[in-house]
């Protein structure tokens, strides 16, 4: 069994001074933990991978294609993949487990 802490995890997101860490990678899929500070600008684009968000904590807004919604801790969103999407309006620190299928390279 492979067990996590989210804030185990974001210490060490913190640490590596990164916006994404990738804490699981298995054939099928892998998991990280994304993190926009208020104010800040999404920088990502189109993956090859569908994904899986779930908001841990914050808010914001999303963007995938030409829908948007605004989330907050307990929101889900599926992104297909080759899709474009961003979060934006983060009006609260955004932590997002994001899970990739298949794993993302």
């Amino acid at each position: 069994m492979k067990a996590f802490r989210l804030d185990e995890l974001e210490a060490e997101r913190a640490a590596n001074n990164g916006a994404y860490l990738q804490f699981l990678r298995e054939r099928n899929m892998s998991v990280g933990l994304y993190a926009l500070d208020a104010g800040d600008t999404d920088p990502q684009g189109p993956h090859a991978q569908d994904e899986v968000y779930l908001v841990v904590s914050g808010r914001a807004s999303i963007t995938v294609g030409d829908e948007t919604t605004e989330v907050g801790r307990g929101s889900v969103v599926y992104v297909p993949a080759g899709a474009a999407h961003r979060f934006h309006h983060i009006s609260e620190d955004l932590r997002v487990l994001v899970v990739f299928s298949p794993p993302e390279s």
